[in-house]
């Protein structure tokens, strides 16, 4: 693009010259932010902020492992593949040319998912978990009796083995299972 200056003889045009290349003889190019990029830095944020969070518990040893070892654990396996995302972060689409018009079905996952978390302890783990399916079912347009006995299915076996076969209690709710 040119710039208009005044001479003697009146109005020209004139081209800016090219700026030298810096050092090295290779121009630099501006960085463009790709998906891997935000995808790995928000991994190693979110992996950082509950590795803070999770310091008060005892990490224990391997013969007794204690209630902060699998969150440490699980959180440095975060960090480590962020930091991998971030390096070949290179290969993905750039961050501009993300399509968003997936973003109102995320917003309802996202929705469905934290009142399920909210009510979690109120409701105890076969209704919460019943309720969830069905919602995320449902929103996709399936079939609303199928969603129904699917739902309530998976969450009763889940229920069984979690109580049964690992004996490991799962949260009851004011309804009583």
């Amino acid at each position: 693009m040119g710039v208009v200056e005044w001479g003697t003889s009146g109005p020209h045009l004139s081209t800016p010259h090219p700026a030298p290349p810096p050092q090295g003889g290779r121009e630099k190019k501006p960085m463009t932010l790709r998906a891997d990029h935000v995808a790995g830095g928000a991994a190693i944020a979110a992996a950082s902020a509950v590795l803070a969070v999770s310091g008060d518990l005892p990490f224990g040893t391997l013969a007794f492992p204690g209630a902060g070892m699998m969150p440490k654990l699980i959180c440095v396996l975060m960090i480590l593949f962020g930091a991998t995302l971030l390096v070949r972060g290179g290969a993905s689409q750039p961050f501009s040319d993300i399509r968003w018009s997936d973003l109102p079905h995320a917003v309802r996952v996202l929705a469905i998912t934290a009142a399920s978390v909210a009510l979690y302890t109120t409701l105890g783990f076969i209704v919460t978990m019943s309720l969830m399916l069905f919602g995320l079912i449902a929103f996709e347009g399936r079939n609303l009796i199928a969603a129904t006995v699917y739902s309530v299915a998976v969450s009763l076996v889940t229920y069984g083995l979690f109580t049964i076969v690992l004996k490991s209690p799962l949260e009851q709710g004011i309804l009583g299972f």
